[in-house]
C-alpha cells in the first residue's frame, strides 16, 4: 500500500501551508542527492518527499487527497509512480532549496541551467454513470506541440548555456549580484540551430495524437486526472508538459447520483401496490427485477446493497435506493368510480399506519444513516 503523504513529511492532517513547506524543505535537504551521493534509498526518499509536497502544497489537490486518498490520482500518471525524475523536482520546486547551501542536481541547485518543461494541456472528458461505475479507458485525440523531426539545438550564445543572466549592481550596501532567466532561451541554455521550414521559431510542430486515458471507477464530477508527459513538448532536451483531464458526469435518464449511492423512482399502480408485483428497474450494471410486496405504501424505500457506485478509495460500493411511488389515476370510468365509491367506507381501505410505516422524516434520516 502506498505511504501516506502526511506521514512521509511527518505532518498531521491539519498542518498549515507554511508547516508543509517547512517539513518538505527539511527532508529535501536531508535526502538531497549532493549530500547523499550514490545512496539509492536517500534518492527514493527525496522523490517521495517531492511527491508528497507536490500534492499537499496545492490546495485543490490537497482537498481531493484528504477526501479520496491516493485513489484521487490513480490512472492519472502522477509522478509518484516513476513519472517524475530529478529534473521534474528541481524545475518545479527549485526555489525550496534557497539558502540550503547545497549544489544542484543536474545544475539546478547552484543556479545553473534548468530543464524547461513544456506547457500543460487541459481537456474535458464526459462519462456516463455506467462508465464511472465500472471504470473505463478512453482514447482521446489531443492536439499537442512536438519537436519537429530534423530540428537541432545549440548552446545559447546569450547566456553561454547557463540558462541565466548575471547582473552586478552597485548599491549603498555594496556590489549586489542578481541572476535572471535568460530571455533568449527561456532558461534551457539552448536555442534552435536548424529546423524544418514548417516548424515554428522554437522548432515545434502542432500534431494530433491519440492518447489512452485509464479512468478508475468511482471518479466524481470536477475531479482532475493527470497524464504525465502528454502535454506540449519543450524545446531542446526539456521535458514534455502534462495532459490534465477534467471529469464531467453525464446525466442519467432514470438514475440520480448522491455520492456513492444511486436513487431510482419506481412508479406503480394501485393494483400493483395492493396485490404486489415484479418490476424491472435500471442499474449501472444492467436491468434487474425486484419484488414489490403486496400492500406496499407510497414512499417506501427499497435498498439494493452494493448496486451503487464503487468508492474511489476502494472501500466497497454504495447502494441503489428505490423509491416506491404509488400512482393515483386522474381519470376513471363510470365502473371504476363506482368501485372506489363502494370501497370508501370499507375497513380494508382505511389508513392504518403501523410502526414499520415510517414517517417521511424518518425515511430521510434512514437514507443518510
Amino acid at each position: 500500500m502506498k505511504e501516506d503523504y502526511y506521514e512521509i513529511l511527518g505532518l498531521s492532517k491539519n498542518a498549515t501551508a507554511a508547516e508543509i513547506k517547512k517539513a518538505y524543505r527539511k527532508r529535501a535537504i536531508k535526502y538531497h542527492p549532493d549530500k547523499n551521493p550514490g545512496d539509492t534509498e536517500a534518492e527514493e526518499m527525496f522523490k517521495k518527499s517531492a511527491e508528497a509536497y507536490e500534492i499537499l502544497s496545492n490546495p485543490d489537490k490537497k482537498a481531493k487527497y484528504d477526501q479520496f486518498g491516493h485513489q484521487a490520482f490513480n490512472g492519472s500518471g502522477g509522478f509518484g509512480g516513476g513519472g517524475m525524475n530529478m529534473d521534474d523536482i528541481f524545475s518545479q520546486f527549485g526555489d525550496i532549496f534557497g539558502g540550503g547551501g547545497f549544489g544542484g542536481f543536474g545544475g539546478f541547485g547552484g543556479g545553473g541551467r534548468r530543464t524547461v518543461k513544456g506547457s500543460n494541456l487541459r481537456i474535458r472528458v464526459q462519462l456516463t454513470l455506467e462508465e464511472i461505475a465500472n471504470g473505463v479507458e478512453k482514447k482521446i485525440k489531443v492536439k499537442r506541440k512536438k519537436v519537429a523531426q530534423g530540428t537541432t539545438y545549440k548552446t545559447c550564445t546569450t547566456c553561454n548555456g547557463s540558462g541565466q543572466m548575471t547582473r552586478i549592481q552597485n548599491t549603498i550596501l555594496g556590489r549586489m549580484q542578481t541572476a535572471t532567466t535568460c530571455s533568449s532561451c527561456g532558461g534551457s541554455g539552448q536555442i534552435v540551430d536548424q529546423k524544418p521550414a514548417n516548424a515554428d521559431a522554437h522548432g515545434m510542430l502542432s500534431t494530433e495524437e491519440t492518447v489512452s486515458i485509464k479512468i478508475p471507477a468511482g471518479v466524481v464530477d470536477g475531479m482532475q486526472l493527470k497524464v504525465t508527459g502528454k502535454g506540449n513538448d519543450a524545446p531542446g532536451d526539456g521535458i514534455a508538459g502534462d495532459l490534465l483531464v477534467a471529469i464531467e458526469e453525464k446525466d442519467h435518464a432514470t438514475l440520480q447520483r448522491e455520492g456513492d449511492n444511486l436513487h431510482y423512482d419506481l412508479y406503480i399502480s394501485i393494483p400493483d401496490a395492493t396485490l404486489g408485483a415484479s418490476k424491472e428497474i435500471d442499474t449501472v450494471t444492467g436491468k434487474v427485477r425486484i419484488k414489490v410486496e403486496p400492500g406496499v405504501q407510497s414512499g417506501k424505500i427499497l435498498r439494493l446493497r452494493n448496486k451503487g457506485i464503487p468508492s474511489i478509495n476502494g472501500y466497497g460500493s454504495g447502494d441503489l435506493l428505490v423509491h416506491v411511488n404509488v400512482w393515483t389515476p386522474k381519470t376513471l370510468s363510470k365502473e371504476q368510480r363506482a368501485f372506489f365509491e363502494k370501497m370508501t367506507d370499507d375497513e380494508h381501505f382505511q389508513p392504518k399506519p403501523e410502526k414499520e410505516d415510517k414517517s417521511f422524516f424518518e425515511k430521510v434520516k434512514d437514507m443518510f444513516s
